[in-house]
């Protein structure tokens, strides 16, 4: 094909435009399109025409820029600031039009950023910004649940405009009352980077699985947690100074509790499971256990039973309703989750037509998850607007919650049994009347675990791993054993998942 027809094809690549279309309505000659198909150089009149339509070609969305308000300026909205001023160019040519930042508001106007903010107008309140009619797109980088981020994301849905956000907090307390409205003010709010960071499993579970339906989705979402555990499972350091590591790296804020304890990942599985299940978010129904009781002990003994720790956000639709539970979880050495380690997360869906479909790559900083922002921002300027839940909201059927104490499967059990005689037999004894059958009983004076405060007799840990069995009937025999009063504090329970 001679360099004209290659950049012809270019030139409608570009402008997502057909053949048909632009020689019909720019060249007043859509013939050309034959020679086109057949690599003919078309001929010198038409030739002609052609050249001079796509010069003169200005695209009505070039000449009107979409112009973005950005509240939040920390290092994703900064890194989304770098993105456009460095890529400006590059948009155009692919996407057709300009995007430009008009308008921020943040909380300090004199911190150092990297970017001249006097470039821009300035909001003191975001919901200023979000009410603007200077910006065409109201870019949510605040954070929070409540507050501010709230009522401007409402602001400028109210107003028609288009939201896009990285706040799974926001959506996981409000994304159903949102995306209704959002639908009534024929606004769309994308939320890519909210789920996994620069992850695409948002426009993934929208828009590209066709007919397959989710029955089950799992995940390592978290990666301040998948830090802690990597680390501890490769270089034997117990969880507070990995905690401590990760916080002077900046992965893990000054409290941690929503990263370690499981309640950010349950925000973004709550946002997951409504577009997998077709249901409302309900991220008050989660089962949440985190990883700040695990130990040295338990990675030793896992890693010698071919397992790693993961925390995994799962979500699996069942007869009797919908499963969500946020735990650390055994899973194999050789599964692909296994395989995911420090800081990156994965998102895996099991579906009836494409079996399974693992995404992975980071899940968290300032690029990656700018980088989602963007392509939300991206989709928004060619006018691309799907049902911001995967369905209208209308359509969305209520939560139905299957019972967490239903789910079935193998359990690693950790207990710290008072080295008297028939303590060990009372135990088991009453996992056997409880029909739990046990695979192997560990006692191994390298994974000592220290006896609770106050205990004054010498104690053993076990490690008990059972076969497949139901979590009620383990939680029924656990609570047994605790009243016999042969053990020491709490017992370390951890779910095994053969993936």
């Amino acid at each position: 094909m001679s360099d004209l027809l290659d950049e012809i094809e270019s030139f409608l690549m570009r402008q997502d435009m057909s053949p048909t279309r632009f020689g019909r309505e720019f060249v007043g000659d859509p013939q050309f399109v034959f020679d086109l198909r057949e690599g003919r150089e078309p001929r010198r009149d038409t030739r002609e025409k052609v050249i001079a339509a796509m010069a003169a070609f200005v695209p009505e969305a070039v000449a009107k820029p979409l112009r973005l308000g950005i509240a939040g300026l920390g290092t994703v909205g900064g890194a989304l600031v770098g993105m456009l001023q460095t890529c400006a160019d590059d948009l155009v040519r692919k996407h057709g039009r300009r995007i430009e930042v008009v308008a921020v508001a943040a909380r300090s106007r004199s911190r150092q950023r990297g970017f001249d903010v006097s470039r821009y107008e300035w909001h003191d309140n975001p919901v200023d910004l979000a009410k603007s009619r200077n910006i065409d797109l109201f870019v949510e980088l605040i954070g929070g649940e409540d507050g501010p981020a709230y009522a401007a994301v409402r602001a400028a849905l109210e107003a028609g405009k288009p939201v896009v956000t990285a706040n799974k907090a926001l959506l996981a307390k409000h994304g159903v009352e949102l995306a209704a409205l959002a639908e009534q003010r024929g606004a769309y709010i994308g939320f890519e980077a909210a789920v996994a960071g620069g992850i695409p499993v948002i426009k993934t579970l929208r828009e590209g699985l066709g007919a397959a339906k989710v029955t089950r989705v799992y995940g390592i979402m978290n990666g301040t947690c998948n830090y802690i555990l990597t680390r501890m499972g490769n270089e034997g350091i117990s969880f507070p100074d990995c905690l401590r590591d990760a916080q002077a790296l900046g992965y893990a804020e000054a409290d941690p509790t929503f990263d370690v304890g499981g309640f950010d990942t349950a925000h973004k599985l709550a946002i997951l499971t409504a577009l997998c299940f077709g249901c409302e978010i309900a991220a008050d129904e989660i089962f949440v256990e985190g990883i700040e009781s695990i130990s040295q002990a338990d990675i030793k003994v896992a890693r010698d039973l071919g397992y790693k720790i993961k925390l995994l956000g799962i979500a699996q639709h069942n007869p009797d309703g919908i499963e969500q539970r946020v735990h650390p979880t055994l899973v194999p050495e050789s599964s692909a989750i296994a395989r995911v380690d420090h800081v990156l997360n994965a998102v895996s869906l099991e579906t009836d037509h494409i079996n399974e479909l693992m995404l992975a790559g980071p899940g968290a900083g300032g690029s990656a998850t700018a980088a989602s922002v963007l392509a939300d921002i991206l989709d928004i300027a060619r006018g691309h607007n799907v049902p911001p839940l995967g369905a209208p909201v209308a359509e969305l059927t209520p939560y139905r919650r299957a019972p967490m104490r239903t789910h079935e499967g193998g359990y690693y059990i950790r207990l710290n049994i008072r080295d008297v005689p028939g303590a060990l037999a009372s135990v088991t004894t009453r996992l056997s009347e409880a029909g739990i059958s046990l695979e192997s009983v560990i006692q191994r004076p390298d994974v000592q675990v220290a006896a609770e405060t106050g205990e004054t007799g010498p104690t053993r840990t076990v490690i008990l791993i059972t076969h497949e069995t139901m979590e009620a009937s383990v939680r029924a025999a656990l609570a047994k054993v605790t009243d016999d009063g042969f053990t020491s504090g709490a017992p370390q329970v951890i779910r095994i998942e053969n993936f």
